[in-house]
């Protein structure tokens, strides 16, 4: 048996684990810290509370929140990477926010981490290479991106996360 990939964390010793995967979540500044510092445990939420992305993760992975602005629905164009973690074993949830809206979880342990503006890593990730289009994925409220993108982003944030060197 061929060895696993550079850059993907095994989960377990089993030979039928997965190999982690690193993640892009797209929120507000404002929703995406919410989330980070919920007590006891972070959390996220994407696609307006959809579940289905959300179960597309498994314990281990890596996100990254990305924030196109400060406030939900604002112009305050912030575009930062505002949060950067694990998720949690814990499968997703449905939380109960008031007003009949009922939108699903994940829990995740956030490292501690510096906000960093997208801008100052734009020549170095491979999702972004192609400077007109590379927002379109953002569209979509969660992508899959490499290993090395993600390790680059946690650096930047000045993070420690379990995620093996890309090289």
């Amino acid at each position: 048996m061929p060895p696993p990939p550079f850059g993907l964390l095994m989960q377990s010793c089993s030979p039928l684990a997965r190999a982690a995967r690193h993640w892009i979540a797209v929120a507000s500044a404002e929703h995406a810290r919410l989330g980070r510092d919920h007590r006891p445990a972070g959390f996220m939420q994407v696609c307006h509370g959809r579940g289905a992305p959300l179960r597309r993760l498994a314990a281990g992975d890596a996100v990254a929140y990305y924030a196109p602005s400060e406030r939900f629905g604002a112009r305050d164009r912030l575009q930062a990477f505002v949060s950067v973690g694990t998720v949690a074993a814990a499968e997703p949830y449905q939380a109960d926010m008031g007003g009949g809206f009922l939108p699903w979880r994940r829990d995740v342990h956030y490292a501690d981490a510096q906000e960093v503006p997208i801008a100052a890593l734009m020549d170095d990730l491979d999702f972004t290479r192609d400077r007109r289009g590379w927002g379109y994925k953002l569209r979509f409220g969660l992508f899959e991106i490499g290993a090395a993108d993600m390790r680059r982003i946690a650096d930047a944030m000045q993070a420690r996360l379990p995620i093996a060197d890309p090289s």
